[in-house]
């Protein structure tokens, strides 16, 4: 499995029923909500050789509410 994190910022007001409908559907690992330029984080994990891009794109920006998002790829947990 693959971990990325994406950071999402919210239309005003929306960061709560974002986060609802994301954990519902059941595809990140973990979600945080935080202060500054983006509203949540959220930790996905995707097999190996899925399209992160594509991933993000067709499951993630697709939520009412979002208004942009940050996709940040790692490559080694210490």
């Amino acid at each position: 499995m693959v971990p990325f994190f994406v950071q999402i910022k919210c239309q005003l007001g929306k960061s709560y029923e974002v986060a609802d409908a994301i954990a519902n559907a059941e595809i990140a690992s973990e979600i945080y909500s935080t202060a500054g330029e983006f509203d949540l984080l959220i930790k996905f994990y995707v097999d190996e050789g899925t399209d992160i891009g594509h991933f993000v794109n067709q499951k993630v920006q697709t939520f009412p509410g979002i208004q942009d998002t940050r996709t940040i790829i790692t490559f080694k947990a210490f």
